[in-house]
């Protein structure tokens, strides 16, 4: 097209790094490494005419990188000062931005968008309103990809990639152990990549394989269908064209476009155990059902997807007795009575099929159990099978041929059968027992069954779209089935007289007397109509299962949509979905110490649900309980969760830290002020008004905390007096209720005049005798303190207290910051702190870290409209 100046030496790495180029205008923007990064525009023309071997004269430029931002302009990186210039095809500068972010690289991202990479993350900065638009985290990015509608972008570093949105919101990261080469997007919205030795793919959710090995490294340039354009390392361009299969299979799964799945399952060769895997493990095992010939696989993925008549047909051909015990324990869980009574007729299982009929009801079959227990000179089975009945004479007649009399004889008198009773005493003689005077006897019978004999009543349901018509054998099985269920599978358990069976195995299935109902339409000659294969027609027989219908689809529990519709924490908390929650907080008020919020967490979570009990044998129900609920609040219309935590229980909680406090009790009072502290993050108020008083309580509590921190800190002193002074001084710079300031100022007058400091010791008697003490013994110490000062105005002791300079204390060291110096503060209690404290956690709230970047706390529906 057109030949360029070829710059610098190849050795010294010093050739063309990067190439931007503007369609609309024909025009190149080459850059190198040459005299610390340049960059070359050049204007390819439009016609044969100008295009030559004469090398065009480039207009050239420094800058650490250069890419179009628009039609005709493009923006230049100048890593000393940290800004872009924007320049025009004459190579004009027509405007500055500053970035920011220390930026080492700039790359397009949409028009008059850049995305800039800096050392730890990349930003997306909108040139024109000088913005950030989307912030995200990564390790050293290498190259930036977008997708062809620039909704998606990978970001390559050595070793992974990440794929977030157009605002760089993340939604995966791959790591590869091998070196990540180059990366194109498809089509369809998959990202393809290759590394030294591989072609792989990662899908939107994460998902990757390997779609080819390579012989020799490439670099992907463009993808078109399943032909992959890419350039060796002589240069040369080279097509590889793929099997897409695997990948857009799982897309389609990922997207539910099922009909493209049923396609691909007809049409495709998609098999293999990875494949399986793939579909087990993201919750398709029906799907997994129609690529599966080995029918052990087929059986166990049968039963994850809850399809009985493929996992009977899979158990029929396999025939053993550990795979008919497990479908009878699904159909058992699916209340599928025929199934389990023909699993356990399958594997001999006579006790649980015995229980089965007792808890169905069934009392006919459990009666030919007791006489098949009889026949098997099976004791104990017999003995279980008349207390299911509630057979007494069964059971006397049972026991007097084990050779239990006494218990044969007990039970006949106690259950009124004298006759009985008679004939076993005499045999007995002198060893008949005695019944125990004074205790009336019970009669023990098993209870009714609450659903006698039949299956569990199944919701009729849409049809799923992988049921059945994808292939014709799992069709015939199915059908074969419900031939069989017609007849309730009593045929299966074929009890004959039991004077014709022998002792021992039955081997041959008893006989039912309502199983030959089952096939008396084949007397009817009914002819086939000849209706086309593809007609599908409802079955109304009543014993149709319903098992071949996919579930319904849940609804969006209401602590999900809670969590959608606020961007409060205590909400979060009171959904249960801590996590976002601790991300709320430390986002708004920088918060990283959640140890003292955890109670109160579980507090808001159990606070906002409530359980119902149903059946006996049914779960329990968990309710969530809607704030300002009303018989004739909508159905469909939720409410914010109901918490536990108010602002009238945090001014009590206020009363009661006063209290405490005027009482000298300083201990229970910082109790209670961190308590309101520590809940305030949690509280949710209605109005503007609100919060502001919410804020205001933050600053009253936080004074409060200091200076009772402080207070205590100096009783612990007792052998540094000049710290005790200066303790007792910075409390009385605490922005306390009057009462209190009185007690405060008392005490670091007491302390001071002790101590000999006279000179202090007065002006905390003057600043008390301004406050007007209307009790009459502070006042009157007060003047006393001054008259003695006045005789001596000096102090003993040097203090590190000037109370003419205007100061805060540190909430951590508690030593004053004068008006003027540096300090950092905590974003939640707003409490002040010496440099060195910074990054460290309050030691005022106890909650966040200080000098953290936060927003501001949220504790309102009315701040966030």
């Amino acid at each position: 097209v057109i030949p360029i100046r070829r710059p610098g030496s190849t050795s010294l790495n010093q050739g063309p790094r990067t190439v931007s180029y503007s369609p609309t205008e024909n025009a190149v923007l080459i850059c190198s490494d040459i005299d610390g990064g340049s960059y070359e525009l050049y204007i390819v023309p439009k016609d044969n005419f100008g295009r030559g071997d004469t090398v065009q004269e480039a207009k050239r430029g420094i800058g650490g990188s250069a890419v179009f931002v628009a039609r005709n302009r493009f923006a230049v990186l100048e890593k000393s000062s940290n800004q872009v210039l924007v320049k025009n095809l004459k190579n004009e500068i027509v405007k500055k931005s500053a970035l920011p972010v220390a930026t080492d690289a700039i790359f397009y991202a949409g028009t008059g968008n850049l995305l800039c990479r800096a050392e730890d993350r990349v930003v997306i900065f909108d040139l024109q309103q000088r913005l950030i638009l989307g912030d995200l985290q990564t390790s050293f990015v290498r190259y930036i990809v977008w997708s062809n509608d620039m909704g998606s972008v990978a970001l390559l570093s050595k070793h992974s990639i990440i794929i977030a949105d157009k605002k760089l919101v993340h939604r995966c990261t791959l790591h590869e152990t091998i070196r990540v080469k180059s990366g194109a997007w498809d089509d369809n919205g998959v990202f393809i990549y290759t590394t030294l030795t591989h072609i792989k793919y990662c899908l939107p959710n994460g998902d990757s394989g390997i779609i080819r090995t390579l012989d020799v490294p490439v670099y992907i340039t463009r993808i078109f269908g399943n032909t992959i354009f890419c350039l060796d390392r002589d240069g040369k361009n080279r097509p590889i064209v793929i099997d897409s299969t695997e990948y857009v299979f799982k897309l389609s799964l990922l997207r539910k476009r099922f009909d493209q799945v049923m396609s691909m399952i007809r049409n495709s060769e998609l098999c293999g155990q990875a494949m399986i895997a793939y579909l087990q493990q993201k919750g398709f095992p029906e799907v997994a059902l129609h690529f599966v010939k080995d029918e052990r696989t087929r059986f166990n993925l049968a039963l994850e997807s809850g399809n009985i008549q493929i996992a009977v047909a899979s158990a029929k051909e396999i025939d053993e007795k550990d795979h008919w015990y497990r479908l009878g324990v699904e159909a058992l869980r699916q209340g599928n009575t025929g199934i389990v009574e023909y699993a356990y007729q399958r594997t001999k299982n006579f006790e649980r099929l015995s229980f089965l009929y007792l808890i169905t009801g069934n009392l006919d079959k459990l009666s030919k159990m007791m006489k098949i227990a009889e026949v098997k000179n099976d004791v104990m089975g017999q003995f279980h099978n008349a207390l299911y009945l509630g057979d007494i004479k069964e059971r006397i007649k049972v026991l007097e041929n084990a050779g239990h009399l006494p218990l044969a004889y007990i039970t006949a008198s106690v259950h009124g059968l004298p006759d009985i009773a008679e004939r076993l005493a005499a045999e007995l003689g002198d060893n008949v027992p005695s019944l125990p005077k004074g205790r009336s006897a019970s009669l023990l019978m098993p209870p009714g069954p609450i659903l006698c004999d039949g299956d569990w009543p199944l919701l009729r349901v849409t049809k799923g779209i992988f049921e059945g018509g994808l292939d014709n054998a799992g069709r015939g099985t199915q059908e074969d089935y419900e031939d069989a269920a017609d007849g309730d599978w009593g045929e299966d358990l074929d009890i004959v007289d039991v004077g014709n069976v022998q002792n021992g195995d039955i081997n041959m299935p008893v006989e039912d007397e309502e199983g030959e109902e089952g096939n008396d339409e084949g007397g009817w000659d009914l002819e086939d109509l000849g209706l086309p294969p593809d007609v599908d027609t409802p079955k109304t027989a009543v014993s149709a299962r319903s098992s071949v219908f996919i579930a319904p689809t849940a609804g969006m529990p209401v602590s999900q949509i809670w969590t959608q519709k606020s961007s409060l924490a205590a909400e979060h908390a009171a959904a249960g979905n801590f996590d976002t929650a601790m991300r709320l907080l430390s986002r708004q008020v920088g918060i990283k110490n959640f140890a003292p919020l955890k109670s109160l967490f579980i507090d808001l979570h159990m606070g906002s649900h409530t359980c119902l009990r149903a059946f006996s044998s049914a779960p329990v129900i968990s309710l969530a309980i809607e704030r300002g609920w009303s018989e004739s609040a909508s159905p469909n219309v939720r409410s914010p969760p109901a918490l536990v935590f108010n602002f009238s229980q945090l001014e009590e909680k206020l009363k009661a830290g006063y209290k405490a406090t005027t009482a000298g009790k300083l201990t229970e009072a910082l109790r209670l002020f961190l308590s309101i502290l520590q809940t305030i993050p949690l509280i949710v108020v209605d109005s503007r008004r609100e919060v502001d008083e919410v804020k205001e309580l933050i600053v009253i509590v936080k004074e409060y905390v200091l200076g009772c921190q402080m207070e205590l800190k100096r009783r612990e002193l007792k052998d540094n007096p000049v710290r005790e002074q200066e303790l007792a001084a910075y409390f009385t710079h605490c922005n306390l209720q009057l009462p209190h300031l009185r007690l405060a100022l008392m005490s670091a007058m007491r302390v001071c005049f002790k101590a000999g400091n006279l000179n202090t010791a007065a002006n905390f008697a003057r600043r008390l005798l301004e406050t007007n003490p209307t009790a009459e013994n502070q006042a009157k110490t007060a003047r006393q303190v001054l008259q003695a000062a006045e005789r001596n105005m000096k102090d003993v002791s040097q203090l590190n207290y000037d109370f003419r300079n205007p100061f805060v204390v540190c909430g951590s060291t508690y030593v004053p910051i004068y008006r003027g110096q540096k300090d950092v503060s905590c974003p939640y209690c707003s409490s002040r702190f010496v440099p060195s404290q910074e990054g460290q956690l309050c030691a005022v709230c106890d909650l966040a870290v200080v000098g953290a970047d936060a927003s501001g706390l949220l504790c309102s529906p009315s701040q966030v409209r």
